[in-house]
């Protein structure tokens, strides 16, 4: 997770998408790659592929400049954050410190994944940072705040899941009536705001 290597496969991918090239159905950036998904006839004709190694060496695709500020409210602990004392005792600080920790950072959106919306933040203060669950839940709530390693990110909807969750937001990160869809997208800032903390 590293903003310089982010900012330029954000710009990447946008100058790629810009192009509108014949043939390709989607540009997807990720924390070290961009996916470019192409038709059928696309790939069979090999057009495509030439055009992205020049794109490699266009030199004005250097970084993207930072997307929106978000402040997300999160109430944590209790019910909405069942995960946050446990994490509180492995790390060896109150719970409160954690989310002072959690909330102290403005954290990148790196990419979107796993679930439609489902935002890879980072970098989450070493200090709080804590493994997945080894056996995922079946079922984390919609709004769900939680830490994996050196990200935090926030479930979309309801939905099996392996991370540590600390709290909970009312934000809605997918609405497939809203456009665009997804709250956030790679490259914008988000802060947390403790609502609560039970």
């Amino acid at each position: 997770m590293d903003a310089e290597i982010s900012a330029r496969i954000l710009s990447l991918a946008g100058w790629i998408s810009a192009q509108r090239w014949s043939g390709v159905l989607d540009v997807v950036p990720a924390l070290t790659s961009v996916a470019v998904h192409v038709s059928a006839e696309a790939a069979m004709s090999g057009h495509v592929e030439p055009l992205l190694e020049r794109a490699l060496l266009e030199p004005h695709i250097e970084s993207s400049s930072d997307g929106a500020l978000v402040e997300i409210a999160v109430a944590y602990g209790g019910s909405d954050g069942r995960d946050l004392q446990a994490v509180a005792e492995a790390v060896r600080l109150s719970p409160e410190q954690v989310v002072r920790r959690h909330c102290a950072v403005t954290y990148r959106v790196f990419m979107l994944g796993f679930l439609p919306g489902f935002p890879y933040l980072g970098v989450v203060d070493p200090s709080i940072q804590v493994p997945r669950h080894s056996v995922p839940r079946t079922r984390v709530a919609a709004g769900s705040v939680g830490l994996a390693g050196a990200q935090t990110g926030i479930y979309p909807c309801d939905s099996p899941g392996g991370w540590q969750i600390i709290g909970r937001t009312q934000e809605v990160l997918f609405d497939a009536e809203r456009t665009p869809p997804a709250r956030l997208n790679p490259g914008d800032r988000v802060r947390f705001v403790p609502a609560v903390i039970a």
